[in-house]
Formats: structure tokens, C-alpha cells, sequence
């Protein structure tokens, strides 16, 4: 039987690197799940929770901001500028992140502020809490 090889990616690391069951993705148009023998896909995915099933049905969890997939041949490439296994998510560091986020939306009348940069943080923030 064919295996499914999984590389996730960001700017700085090789995230995870394994051979997995299925991986399911929070895509533009909602999830999709990639099984092995998967169609040749070029996606976006968004914001929000990524499952790794491994071969010996362990289940595993990645908080993501967004990027793109490619699967090809048996191959699915996840790349992201900020993604993360949730055993790696520092909680503390996440809560002062969206605490910071909330403190800048609440102050856009008093301060020349980029809100929708905020708010992108705020989301990222509850995404890495909530996974």
C-alpha cells in the first residue's frame, strides 16, 4: 500500500515531517480531508486547526494562520508563515498576545492604529488558544 507523506513547513523550520493516515485541513470553502492516492491539489486553507492522523491512528493537532497546500503523488506540502503543533504552543505567551490584540482594537479612536492588523492578531491568538 502506498504511504501519504506529510511535510509541514514555515519560514523558519520544518514543522512536522511524517508519514500519516489523513490530514484534515480548514480550507477556504471549509475543511477537506486528504487521504493517500488524493487527487494532484494547489489550495489555500485559512485560519484554524489542522488533525494529523498517524499510521498508528495517533491523533495530532496544528494551529495555523493560513497558507497554502500542494499534493502530489502520495506528497502534501503545508506551508504557513505561522503554524504550529499545539504541544509547542506557548499558553501564556498566546493569552498576553491576545490580551495586547484587544487593548489596540479598544483604542483605535485614541491611537492611529492598523485595526484589521489587530484583529488578524486577536484571531490568531484565539486560534492557537482554542486548538
Amino acid at each position: 500500500m502506498a504511504e501519504l507523506n506529510l511535510e509541514i513547513t514555515s519560514p523558519d523550520k520544518v514543522v512536522f515531517s511524517k508519514v500519516v493516515t489523513s490530514v484534515t485541513v480548514p480550507g477556504t470553502a471549509g475543511s477537506f480531508q486528504v487521504l493517500v492516492n488524493h487527487a494532484p491539489i494547489i489550495s489555500t486553507f485559512e485560519i484554524g486547526t489542522i488533525k494529523i492522523v498517524l499510521e498508528n491512528s495517533e491523533v495530532q493537532y496544528c494551529a495555523t494562520s493560513g497558507g497554502t497546500i500542494e499534493v502530489l503523488n502520495n506528497k502534501i506540502l503545508l506551508l504557513s508563515d505561522a503554524i504550529e503543533l499545539i504541544e509547542d504552543i506557548d499558553i501564556e505567551r498566546t493569552k498576553s498576545a491576545k490580551e495586547r490584540a484587544e487593548k489596540r482594537i479598544s483604542e483605535k479612536e485614541n491611537e492611529a492604529i492598523d485595526v484589521e492588523r489587530a484583529k488578524a492578531s486577536l484571531n490568531r491568538a484565539e486560534n492557537r488558544l482554542k486548538a
